[in-house]
C-alpha cells in the first residue's frame, strides 16, 4: 500500500510539472497561438477548481438539509 501511494504521489508531481512547465515554454511561440493556448488553460482551471470547490461543499451538507424531493405518485 505504502508503494502504491508513493508511485501515485510521484505521478501526480510529473503531472503538475508537465502541465504548469508547458505554459512556460510558450516563449517562443506565434503570439495569437500562445493567447489562445493560455486562455484555454485559464479557463479549464477555472471550471475545473469551480467544480472541485462547489463538490466540496455539497458533501458537507447534511442529508436532508437541501430541497424537499417527492416520490412520484405520492403526494
Amino acid at each position: 500500500m505504502r508503494r502504491n501511494s508513493l508511485r501515485m504521489r510521484c505521478l501526480r508531481l510529473a503531472a503538475a510539472a508537465a502541465v504548469g512547465g508547458s505554459a512556460f515554454q510558450l516563449g517562443g511561440c506565434d503570439p495569437a497561438v500562445r493567447g489562445a493556448l493560455l486562455d484555454g488553460l485559464q479557463t479549464t482551471t477555472t471550471s475545473l477548481s469551480s467544480a472541485v470547490i462547489t463538490a466540496f461543499f455539497l458533501s458537507l451538507e447534511e442529508e436532508g438539509s437541501g430541497a424537499p424531493t417527492t416520490t412520484t405518485g405520492q403526494p
